[in-house]
C-alpha cells in the first residue's frame, strides 16, 4: 500500500466550537510506505481559560499556551501539511469536524479528505481487545505512549497503531478481506478501501495452514492436543521440594506457610472422599493452592477436577495466568479447559445465514466484520473472547449454539460447532473451569453438560447459595415472551410461522387456527403484563419496585382484571397446546430435506412452540400454584415500558436441595472464599449449604498482609444518622465529609453506598461542593452503568472519586496507588424490602428463632469482609477506612463486624479531630 496519511490529532477546551470551545494543541505526522515522512507539532493560544477538566486529562495548563501562536497563525501550514492525504484519527469525526469548523470560522473552505477512523478499523481488526481508547491500545501493544492526552504523543502512538493494522489486513485472507469489502458502504470511515488495497495482495485461505473454509467462510482449525498423562513426579515428592520449585518459577518468591497449609487440606480431602470449607485471606495464593493438588488427583485418578468461580475474570486468570504458571511448577503437561453454557458458542451455521443480509444498522454490520477476523483467530468461539458492540450483543442472540438443528451434528456442521470441541477438550481435560450456575444446572436440573467428575473445587463460594436459589427458582418477564412470540410471527408478519406456511402444502387449516391463537396468545399476554405493571406501580414503596406475592392469596386479592386476564392467557395457551400438537403432526408427514433451509425453519418454529409451552408452565407456577417455603415476587421498572414487569419464583432455603442434590453425588466439594466465616467460625454458612450432616474438613488461613501497618479504621462520633435527618440533609453533610477526607488522601477514594437513591443524591451534593473542581467525580449508573469502564475512568485519573453500590462491594481489584481510600456510607445490611430475604427471616421467624441475629446479621457480616478487601489487595498497599455508620461502635452488635476484619488500629472522634488524625497517619511529615 502506497497510499500517503496523515495522522492527527487536536488537544481542545471542549467538545463544541460552537459554544467557544477551541484547539490548545495539534499534531500531524504525514506517513507513507510504513515511514514517517514529516512532522507538524504546536501549542495554540486559545484566547480562553483552561477548563480544570482539560488541564488535569492533558496537562496542559494555560501557561503553556501563553506564548503559543493562534490558530489564524498556523492554519495555512497544517491546511498545506494535511494536503490531499487519507486523515487518519483515533474517533476521526470529532478531530476532522472540530477542525474544519475552526476552518470556517476563520474564512477558510472546509477539507474534503477521505477518512480513516482508527477506533473503527481497530473494532474490526482487533475484535479481542478489552477496549480501544488509544492509551489501552498503546500499553496493549507496548507502543510508546508517554503523555496521553496530549496531541504529539497521541499522534505519534495513532502513527504507531495504523502501521498495526495495515500488517493486520496483509495477514487476512482474500475471502476475509472479501467479506470486509462488501461491508464496505456501511462502514462510518473510508476503512473499505483499506480492505480493497490489501484484496490485491492477499493470498486464499487454503493456502495458510491453520485456517479452512467453509461456504467462503475462513475458519482456524481446532487444536487437537496429545494427552499425555505421564508424570514423573508425585504430590509426597511436589510438596517436600515445594520451596525449591517455586523460587525457580516465580521471580518474587515469598514463603507462604498458609497456602501450604491449604494445599494439605485440599488434597486430604480430594484423596480422601471428604468435603472441606477454606477460608483463606487476600493474598494468600488459594488459586495455586487448590491447583496444584487438584492436578495431581486428575492424573491419579484420571479423571477430570471441576473448578466452579463466580466471575468471568477469575476464570480468564485461571485459564490465562494459573494454568501455565502450574504447568511450569509441576513440570508435566497441564490440560486445562474452560466449559461454560451453549449461548456462550458461535453457531457457525447460523451466522453463515445472516452473513450475506444487507444491515441497516451500524452495530451488526461492526459485529458481522469482528466476527469474519475473529474467526480466523479463536479457537474456542466463545462470545466472552469478544468486544462487541451494545447492538452485536443482541445479534449475538440469533447466532449462538443455544438451540442447534439435528443437521448441526451431520458433518460438515459437527466439525465447526465450537461447543461440541469444547466438549471434546474437556473430557480430555484434567481440570475443567466453569462457573456456578452452568454446574447447579448440571446437577440440580439434570442437564448434562459437563463430563464425569467426582471432584469439584468451588471458588467464591460465598455466592453458592444465591446461585442454587436462582437455579431452582423460576423467572419470566414480558421480554423473554415478547421476543419469543415475535420469532414465531404469523401469517403476514415475519418469522417461522409464515416461513413455514410456505412449505405446508394442503395442510393450511392448521396453519391457519395456530396462526389465530398465536394472535390472541400475544394479544393476551401483552394486556396480563400491562396489568400487573399497574398494580405493582400503584403499591411501589420503594426506588425499585418489587412486590412479594403470596401466589393463590395475592392473585385473589388483586383486581379481578388481573385474575380474568391470568386465566384466559392459562386457556389460550391450553389451546395453543392441542392445536400444535395437530400442526405439529401435520407438519411431521410432509418430506422435509434435512439439510434445507425450510427444514431449518420447521425445526426452529417447533422449538419456539415447545419453548412456548414451557412459558406457559412457568406463567402457572409463578402465579398459581403453592408451595411451602418459597416465595414469588413481582418487579417493574418503573420508568420503562408499560408492560415490563419480571415475576421471580425461588426457595428460600437451598440447604436441603443442596445436600440432596450435589453434596451427597460427589465424593469431594472443596468451597473456598476470603469471606465464609462468623465469629472465626463456619458454622453459618456450614448450615446455608446443607453441610451440617457431612462433617467437612474446616481451615481458615489468615492474610500475609499486615494490616496494621497498612491500614487503618476511621469513624467519625458525630455525623447524624440517616434516621435522625432529612435524606437530602444526610447526602449534603455527607458529600461535604467525603469531600474533606479526599482532600487528605488526594482523591483515589471509594465510596460504597447500600441504596442507589442515596448515591445519586451525594454524588449531585459533591459535585457541585467541589467547587474548584478538583476531583474527577465517578458514579455508579450516573457516569456509566459499566464496572470495567467505571474502574478503567477512575484509574486514569489522578485525583477521582468513584461512587458504587451492589457489585463494587466486591470483585473489584484496584491494586496500588490508585485507590488509597475506603469510605463506607452504611454497613451492608440487605433492604428488608428484598423478597428473598424477607422470606428468609419470615422463615426463621416461625421456627422462633431470631431473625436479625442468624440471618441479617450474618449476612451483613460476609458482605462488609467482601467491601473492606477492595483495599488493601498488596503487601505495598497502604490506606485508609473511614466508615460514617456510627452503628458500628455504638450498636450491641457492631463489635462483630469489627472483629471479622483483620486487626486494625480504630480512630473513634469527632469528625474534625478524625480528619486531624487522618492527616497525620497520611503523611507523618507534615
Amino acid at each position: 500500500m502506497s497510499n500517503q496519511y496523515v495522522v492527527l490529532d487536536l488537544e481542545t477546551t471542549g467538545h463544541n466550537p460552537k459554544n467557544g470551545d477551541r484547539i490548545i494543541q495539534v499534531a500531524a505526522l504525514l506517513m507513507a510506505d510504513g515511514e514517517v515522512l514529516a512532522r507538524f507539532s504546536t501549542f495554540l493560544n486559545p484566547k480562553v481559560e483552561i477548563p480544570t477538566f482539560i488541564e488535569q486529562l492533558t496537562h496542559i495548563n494555560n501557561e503553556m499556551v501563553q506564548h503559543a501562536p493562534t490558530f489564524e497563525e498556523i492554519a495555512s501550514s497544517l491546511v498545506e501539511f494535511i494536503g490531499d492525504a487519507y486523515f487518519v484519527a483515533h474517533n476521526v469525526h470529532f478531530d476532522f469536524s472540530f477542525l474544519n469548523q475552526e476552518l470556517q470560522r476563520i474564512g477558510f473552505r472546509p477539507l474534503t479528505n477521505k477518512l480513516i477512523d482508527t477506533v473503527e478499523l481497530s473494532r474490526i481488526l482487533l475484535p479481542t481487545n478489552e477496549g480501544y481508547k488509544l492509551q489501552q491500545l498503546s500499553t496493549h501493544f507496548n507502543m510508546e505512549h508517554d503523555n496521553p492526552h496530549q496531541a504529539d504523543s497521541d499522534a505519534e502512538a495513532t502513527g504507531d497503531l495504523l502501521l498495526l493494522l495495515l500488517d493486520k489486513i496483509k495477514d487476512l485472507p482474500k475471502e476475509t478481506l472479501t467479506w470486509l469489502s462488501r461491508f464496505a458502504p456501511s462502514y462510518k470511515s473510508a476503512i473499505g478501501e483499506l480492505f480493497n488495497q490489501g484484496l490485491k495482495e492477499a493470498v486464499r485461505a487454503q493456502e495458510q495452514e491453520e485456517l479452512e473454509i467453509i461456504q467462503d467462510l475462513p475458519i482456524k482449525k481446532a487444536v487437537v492436543k496429545n494427552v499425555d498423562n505421564h508424570t514423573d513426579l508425585s504430590y509426597e515428592t511436589f510438596y517436600n521440594k515445594r520451596e525449591e520449585l517455586f523460587k525457580g518459577v516465580l521471580k518474587k518468591y515469598e514463603s507462604r506457610s498458609a497456602q501450604w497449609s491449604m494445599m494439605e487440606t485440599v488434597y486430604e480431602a480430594l484423596t480422601t472422599s471428604q468435603h472441606a470449607i477454606i477460608e483463606a485471606g487476600t493474598g494468600t495464593g488459594k488459586t495455586l493452592a487448590y491447583l496444584i493438588p487438584a492436578i495431581f488427583v486428575a492424573k491419579e485418578k484420571k479423571q477430570p477436577v471441576v473448578v466452579s468461580t463466580h466471575t468471568v475474570n477469575l476464570q480468564q486468570q485461571l485459564i490465562d495466568q494459573n494454568a501455565p504458571l502450574l504447568e511450569e511448577l509441576v513440570s508435566f503437561p497441564v490440560s486445562v479447559t474452560l466449559l461454560k453454557g451453549r449461548h456462550h458458542y458461535l453457531n457457525v451455521r447460523k451466522f453463515l445465514s445472516f452473513l450475506p443480509k444487507k444491515e441497516s444498522n451500524y452495530d451488526i454490520v461492526l459485529a458481522k466484520s469482528a466476527i469474519v477476523v475473529w474467526l480466523t483467530m479463536t479457537t474456542t468461539g466463545d462470545i466472552d473472547e469478544l468486544n462487541l458492540p451494545s447492538g452485536g450483543k443482541l445479534f449475538w442472540e440469533q447466532i449462538n449454539d443455544e438451540q442447534p438443528l439435528p443437521i448441526d451434528f451431520q458433518e460438515p456442521w459437527q466439525r465447526f460447532s465450537f461447543y461440541e470441541r469444547a466438549q471434546n477438550r474437556a473430557k480430555d481435560s484434567d481440570i475443567i473451569v466453569t462457573n456456578h450456575r452452568l454446574l447447579l444446572l448440571d446437577v440440580m436440573r439434570k442437564q448434562k453438560f459437563l463430563p464425569q467428575y467426582d471432584s469439584v473445587i468451588i471458588d467464591e463460594a460465598h455466592h453458592l447459595e444465591e446461585i442454587a436459589s436462582e437455579q431452582l427458582g423460576t423467572q419470566l418477564d414480558y421480554f423473554q415472551i415478547h421476543h419469543l412470540l415475535l420469532k414465531i410471527g404469523t401469517n403476514d408478519t415475519e418469522g417461522y410461522l409464515k416461513d413455514v406456511g410456505e412449505y405446508m402444502t394442503g395442510r393450511k387449516s392448521w396453519f391457519i387456527k395456530l396462526d389465530g391463537n398465536i394472535r390472541q396468545v400475544r394479544a393476551e399476554m401483552d394486556d396480563l403484563f400491562r396489568l400487573i405493571h399497574r398494580y405493582v406501580r400503584r403499591s411501589m414503596q420503594h426506588e425499585q419496585a418489587t412486590t412479594r406475592v403470596r401466589k393463590r392469596y395475592e392473585v385473589e386479592k388483586a383486581p379481578s382484571s388481573i385474575k380474568e386476564s391470568c386465566l384466559r392467557t392459562l386457556f389460550l395457551l391450553e389451546d395453543f397446546e392441542r392445536i400444535y400438537l395437530i400442526f405439529k403432526q401435520e407438519g411431521e408427514k410432509q418430506q422435509w430435506d434435512p439439510v434445507s433451509k425450510q427444514y431449518e425453519k420447521w425445526h426452529n418454529l417447533i422449538a419456539c412452540c415447545e419453548e412456548l409451552l414451557l412459558i406457559r408452565d412457568k406463567l402457572h407456577t409463578l402465579l398459581l400454584t403453592e408451595k411451602e417455603g418459597e416465595v414469588c415476587w413481582v418487579e417493574i421498572e418503573a420508568k420503562g415500558a408499560a408492560n415490563a414487569a419480571f415475576l421471580y419464583n425461588q426457595p428460600a432455603d437451598v440447604s436441603e436441595a443442596l445436600a440432596d442434590l450435589f453434596f451427597t453425588h460427589k465424593k469431594s466439594v472443596i468451597l473456598t472464599s476470603a469471606t465464609l466465616t462468623i465469629k472465626e467460625a463456619f458454622d453459618y454458612t456450614i448450615e446455608r449449604l446443607g453441610l451440617y450432616d457431612f462433617q467437612p474438613l474446616q481451615l481458615k488461613v489468615e492474610s500475609p498482609f499486615h494490616y496494621k501497618e497498612q491500614a487503618r479504621l476511621f469513624i467519625p462520633d458525630d455525623l447524624p444518622t440517616v434516621n435522625e435527618t432529612d435524606l437530602d440533609d444526610y447526602c449534603l453533610s455527607l458529600a461535604h465529609s467525603i469531600l474533606q477526607v479526599a482532600r487528605v488522601t488526594n482523591g483515589k477514594m471509594l465510596v460504597l453506598f447500600t441504596s442507589y437513591e442515596m448515591l445519586k443524591k451525594t454524588f449531585h451534593y459533591t459535585k457541585d461542593l467541589d467547587f474548584e473542581e478538583r476531583f474527577m467525580i465517578f458514579g455508579q449508573g450516573i457516569s456509566t452503568r459499566n464496572r470495567t469502564r467505571l474502574v478503567k475512568d477512575f484509574v486514569q485519573f489522578d485525583q477521582s472519586i468513584l461512587f458504587g453500590t451492589s457489585s463494587f462491594w466486591e470483585g473489584v481489584d484496584i491494586p496500588g496507588e490508585a485507590l488509597s481510600c475506603l469510605a463506607i456510607v452504611r454497613l451492608p445490611f440487605a433492604p428488608p424490602h428484598d423478597p428473598v430475604v424477607a422470606a428468609k427471616m419470615d422463615r426463621i421467624k416461625k421456627l422462633g428463632r431470631n431473625a436479625f441475629t442468624e440471618q441479617a446479621l450474618p449476612d451483613a457480616i460476609i458482605r462488609f469482609k467482601q467491601g473492606f478487601g477492595r483495599l488493601i489487595r498488596t503487601k505495598r498497599d497502604k490506606g485508609a477506612i473511614v466508615i460514617f455508620d456510627r452503628r458500628i461502635i455504638e450498636s450491641p452488635y457492631g463489635k462483630q463486624f469489627i472483629k471479622s476484619i483483620p486487626e486494625v488500629d480504630v480512630v473513634y472522634k469527632p469528625f474534625d479531630e478524625m480528619i486531624e488524625g487522618l492527616v497525620e497517619w497520611w503523611d507523618p511529615s507534615e
